[in-house]
């Protein structure tokens, strides 16, 4: 009977464990149809109309939890998703809005969205991966968006508690600028009339848009803060000329780290040599002295901060890196951008080679 006893017993848990299971792999589901369909749906029903404020400078994911508190989503990171390929990216603006419950999400963002009238004349502002502050300025001056020193003046000094991806960041004192690195690379059309301020901030926002949660997740694995990641993506996006190679540089750049080595960066000393700008790919050995806490050949570990502000697929090599053994690389192709790799140094070369990181215009 004690036999019996237990076998029923058992039973009853294999039976409990099924229906478990089953109503887990059940939530599941039902969870995956309903996130797939707010990111998608393109239906407006009746509904309840809700007012909400959006504070200023609000991430993606800020506005999204607003969204969800108020009962309009249900899902923040279907909204954030959408938001991040739709062409509203970026454009959500500050302010009180009557939205409704019935509204797909899509037409949430186009309400919220930054109002640009027919009539207004905007300027198309292109800003591509390995662009500095100092770049970035001197082309909007260039289309009349703004000076140069507005725009400088208005990255410099600024809070670090005004962006959520500063709050961690160990900024040194003789950092060029707060914000290196994260004015996303896009194009942009600017409204005549938008300040500096807000031309950066349109910048910023859209790099929140783009950093992704999966990102800080893989960051924090490697005990690495976003200001460190995106150090290290501008690096490789001033580096790197060939896709395929990404990864690879990255892997040097962590390998050479794991020994206590100097990262010996051409392109960290030409940030400071060239005031940001980057108009000479000439380095020579003098440079290699100048102090600075941006100089990967005088010191180990990290630069001061990032050396331009770096595309996604950088960002994304850094957090993937390859799994080599390297720790050298120069160029083997200068008309192509191709590299070679090593784990032993090369003979009469620097680790990186010469001609790296000639802008990107």
């Amino acid at each position: 009977m004690e036999n019996v006893a237990k076998f029923i017993k058992l039973l009853i848990a294999l039976v409990a464990c099924m229906f478990l299971y089953m109503y887990i792999d059940q939530y599941i589901t039902d969870y995956k149809r309903a996130y797939q369909v707010e990111y998608t749906n393109t239906a407006t029903t009746a509904g309840t109309d809700v007012e909400v404020t959006i504070p200023k400078g609000a991430s993606a994911r800020k506005i999204a939890k607003i969204l969800k508190n108020k009962g309009l989503i249900k899902y923040e990171g279907a909204f954030v998703k959408r938001l991040g390929n739709s062409d509203y990216r970026g454009k959500l603006g500050d302010g009180t809005f009557t939205l409704n419950t019935g509204m797909n999400t899509l037409d949430m963002m186009k309400v919220m969205a930054t109002k640009i009238s027919e009539d207004t004349k905007t300027v198309q502002l292109v800003v591509p991966e390995g662009f500095t502050v100092d770049q970035i300025g001197a082309r909007c001056e260039k289309l009349g968006i703004c000076t140069k020193s507005d725009f400088i003046s208005e990255v410099k000094s600024v809070p670090k508690s005004d962006y959520a991806f500063l709050e961690d960041a160990e900024i040194a004192s003789d950092a060029r600028y707060k914000l290196e690195g994260f004015l996303f690379p896009a194009t942009y059309d600017i409204p005549e009339g938008m300040t500096a301020k807000e031309v950066a901030d349109y910048m910023t926002k859209t790099f929140s848009n783009y950093y992704k949660d999966s990102y800080k997740e893989k960051g924090a694995a490697k005990e690495l803060t976003i200001f460190q990641v995106v150090t290290l993506a501008s690096l490789v996006e001033r580096e790197c000329n060939i896709p395929e190679e990404r990864n690879v540089i990255a892997s040097v750049y962590y390998n050479r780290l794991a020994n206590g080595m100097p990262l010996e960066v051409d392109a960290s000393v030409l940030y400071v040599k060239t005031n940001g700008m980057y108009d000479t790919s000439v380095l020579k050995e003098n440079d290699k002295s100048r102090q600075s806490g941006y100089n990967t050949y005088l010191n180990t570990g990290l630069p001061t901060g990032p050396i331009c502000n770096p595309g996604v697929a950088c960002i994304e090599a850094v957090l993937d890196p390859a799994e080599t053994n390297y720790l050298y690389f120069r160029i083997s192709d200068p008309v192509k951008g191709t590299h070679e790799f090593s784990e032993t140094p090369f003979e009469g070369n620097t680790p990186e080679g010469e001609g790296d990181g000639d802008g990107q215009e």
